[in-house]
């Protein structure tokens, strides 16, 4: 007999008649000779109606006050689907987040979860019970006692973390679409569905805008082993497994607060290849990184910074062994990509730089925390270590930096996150130092994985820029931390290789996106600080989009870029920026164009099927 959470969103229990349907399922499922934990939301648009009279008594609503108007909703749904199962003759208890013992932060509206008491619920389980549990709520572990929200997307995160701590076989997550799919259906009804995808795939795809899934709830199931199936309500279909490799073993006290970094690494076996003052047009990044997929050219980090007038910087790293054939495609297409107009005012210029190492931390609990990149900024500043680039994913942060220095950053960056060192790998061409057993490089495609699984696009982002900051240790750390210090989180983080020397200090700009919500704010705390920080002028853009290829096989296959970048300029699409991991590559463009390029992107890499999938309204 297999222990199953079953979690049902917001349109699956939208009315009565979809309650009742629910219930069957659920009673279905138990006369299978299953145990059955059911996390459920509030029904339909309950949610939206309750905020909308919060916001006609007050324009800014207490958070306290807003938490115990927000919880009611969820209540509301379990004790109807309780009654339809009672209904059934399936006996079955609805519980609040307080009495199912979920126990969390004292943080209204967005309280991590701290630890699950199980006792209650495997008591109930054990009477043959069906638990019916309201999703997107908890209690705080102070004295008080105060009823807490878990934030956009909470009840996924309650199923998961209940199916992590009861250690049940698996959790369903049951929603508006047959699965997870390789884009959302409203933008490309032709969007396929998925058997199966990775978490470290979900996790990207969920943090770009992919609503199927809320990070939260796959960072959980990753760093717990829960086996997840997301599926449609409305149907019988099998849906898509998302999978995880088996865990090593982690605590369930302090369950979504754990240590965020588990792993530090580097790779000393790279080199680095910068264009400057490439042309700000749409196909440029498609010409360069087409001719270098031409050339079989294995690119690992990829950033194109912030346009300075009519010109940007496109960079590069590759392995040192094919650093050579890297710097003659780059330096023979630097001549095509100067100005007609004026070809000498704006050359190109190719610059290579040996003896680098890139440096990694890694782990899934950096999700939604704005301190970690800063507090690995501020360590590599402590220690005197300069960044040459930067490199941002959900579950990464990658800094390019001397390769004299990469020892002291590892020393240093392991002692800051608490994670015990420990060597592996060889002293061949490639010195790989991980703190785990987790490779800096996969250097060969993964067996069976096409390159690019899914698309995402993201309109909910805002860029900022900071021009002329000064260039040593210790800016990214002050810049970071202190967005950090007001709750802000960063996504894509780019930093220009162009160079200028201003009043005999060495100035570099750099740019980055945070959500569109935040970045007024943003700009005003920098603003405020800049002048006595030295920085230069703070420009913010909230018109852009971004639009993301994920996909674990994309790993040592040089053309996927290539591919991306010439479906953009095909379209005359312009990339703004562009930043890389090793399974996802992500350009800024003009919001206007987002959809344009998503549709583009997923056309090219072959997604659409023949099936349309219509999103029930």
């Amino acid at each position: 007999m297999a222990l199953i959470v079953q979690k049902y969103g917001g349109t699956s229990v939208g009315s009565v008649e979809r309650i009742q349907a629910v219930a069957q399922r659920v009673y279905k499922t138990v006369k299978a000779g299953n145990s059955l934990v059911v996390v459920v939301s509030a029904m339909g648009k309950t949610t939206d109606g309750l905020v909308k009279l919060a916001n006609e008594i007050s324009p800014n609503p207490n958070r306290r006050e807003m938490d115990m108007l927000l919880s009611t909703g969820e209540q509301v749904t379990i004790a109807l689907l309780s009654m339809a199962l009672q209904e059934l003759g399936q006996p079955a208890i609805s519980m609040t987040g307080a009495q199912v013992g979920i126990v969390t932060e004292a943080e209204h509206s967005r309280a991590r979860i701290l630890h699950i008491e199980t006792t209650r619920v495997t008591r109930h389980l054990t009477a043959g019970k069906v638990v019916v549990v309201a999703g997107f709520q908890g209690i705080s572990s102070a004295g008080e006692m105060e009823i807490t929200t878990l934030g956009r997307g909470g009840s996924d995160t309650s199923a998961v973390a209940l199916a992590a701590a009861l250690q049940a076989s698996f959790c369903e997550i049951y929603t508006d679409v047959p699965g997870i799919l390789t884009t959302d259906p409203r933008l490309v009804p032709e969007a396929q569905l998925m058997d199966a995808i990775t978490c470290n795939e979900m996790l990207e795809l969920a943090s770009l805008g992919a609503k199927v899934l809320h990070p939260r709830a796959v960072e959980i199931a990753r760093n717990y082993g829960v086996p997840l199936v997301v599926r449609s309500s409305w149907t019988d279909d099998p849906g898509t497994w998302v999978t995880s490799a088996k865990p090593q073993g982690r605590s369930l006290i302090n369950l979504e607060i754990a240590r965020p970094v588990d792993h530090v690494e580097f790779d000393t076996d790279q080199a680095k290849v910068a264009l400057l003052r490439v042309p700000d047009k749409p196909g440029v990044a498609a010409s360069l990184f087409g001719e270098i997929a031409r050339q079989k050219v294995d690119v690992d980090l990829i950033i194109q910074s912030i346009h300075e007038g009519n010109s940007n910087d496109i960079a590069f790293t590759v392995t040192t062994p094919i650093l050579k054939r890297a710097e003659a495609v780059a330096a023979a297409i630097a001549p095509a990509l100067r100005s007609k107009s004026n070809p000498k005012s704006d050359e190109a210029e190719v610059m290579v730089e040996q003896k680098i190492a890139k440096v990694s931390i890694a782990g899934a609990g950096m999700i939604g925390r704005p301190g970690i990149a800063a507090k690995m900024f501020a360590t590599l500043a402590e220690a005197g270590i300069n960044i040459q680039m930067i490199s941002t994913s959900e579950v990464k942060v990658s800094c390019v930096v001397d390769a004299a220095e990469s020892d002291r950053a590892v020393t240093a960056l392991s002692t800051a996150f608490e994670i015990e060192a420990r060597e592996q790998g060889s002293k061949g061409t490639q010195e790989t130092r991980t703190c785990a057993p987790l490779p800096l490089r996969t250097s060969a495609p993964v067996p069976n994985c096409p390159p690019v699984r899914g698309v995402a696009l993201d309109l909910n982002q805002a860029r900022l820029a900071i021009r002329q900051l000064p260039d040593r240790p210790g800016m990214a750390a002050k810049l970071f931390g202190l967005l950090a210090r007001y709750n802000i989180s960063v996504d894509m983080i780019i930093q220009s290789q162009r160079c200028r020397v201003i009043d005999g200090i060495a100035r570099r700009d750099i740019a980055f996106t945070v959500s569109r919500m935040d970045g007024e704010n943003a700009k005003q705390l920098l603003t405020q600080v800049a002048i006595e920080l030295g920085w230069g002028e703070v420009v913010l853009d909230n018109a852009i989009a971004k639009v993301s290829i994920v996909g674990a096989g994309m790993v040592g296959q040089p053309g996927v870029a290539a591919k991306m970048f010439e479906a953009l300029a095909q379209q005359q699409i312009n990339i703004q920026m562009i930043a890389t991991s090793e399974i996802k590559i992500s350009c800024v463009v003009a919001q206007e164009q987002g959809v344009k390029a998503l549709q583009a992107i997923h056309t090219a890499f072959g997604l659409a099927g023949s099936e349309k999938f219509v999103v029930p309204a």
